[in-house]
């Protein structure tokens, strides 16, 4: 049954993912990431990590959403924006990335199964040993965090304030 969850949940956070980066309207792909934190946060669940499992929940498809949808309409995208565009080096580029990617993937499955997986300590994913590393250990990459999301809001009030 474990494998069946994982599976689908996993299965959904990729199609959610591919969903999102091919939407033409940023409101739709702002939904599908939604979608695919929760997908993510099933996955957490399952490898027995409740906190983390809130925190993606709490944190990225609720607090962080908001800001991106603040950040869209602020920004009001026109219709005409919103029509697609000539193929242009960069997709070309891209998708060969893409079929790159989903080559080393397919390569990964077919490899050898891996001996054993690392046991995981007791108090894995709880509250205690993540926010003992995050503010300890992690502290300047969380504080510059903090800073390069406020830079990013200044930045799109900055862009979307219109010209008298």
């Amino acid at each position: 049954m474990e494998s069946i969850i994982f599976y689908a949940f996993g299965g959904l956070a990729v199609v959610t993912a591919l969903l999102m980066v091919t939407r033409q309207n940023p409101i739709f792909s702002a939904v599908w990431l939604v979608v695919c934190f929760f997908a993510f946060a099933v996955l957490f669940l399952m490898l027995n990590a409740q906190f983390i499992a809130v925190l993606q929940i709490l944190l990225y498809a609720g607090a962080i959403m908001v800001l991106f949808i603040f950040v869209i309409m602020l920004l009001n995208v026109r219709e005409e924006e919103l029509k697609p565009k000539v193929l242009q080096f960069s997709g070309i580029l891209g998708g060969g990335a893409a079929i790159y990617l989903i080559i080393l993937f397919a390569l990964g499955v077919l490899k050898e199964k891996v001996a054993s997986f690392p046991i995981l300590p007791a108090d894995f994913g709880y509250v205690a040993p993540v926010g003992k590393l995050l503010f300890t250990k992690y502290l300047i990459p969380f504080e510059l965090t903090s800073v390069l999301l406020l830079v990013a809001i200044v930045g799109s009030v900055v862009m979307g304030k219109r010209k008298l």
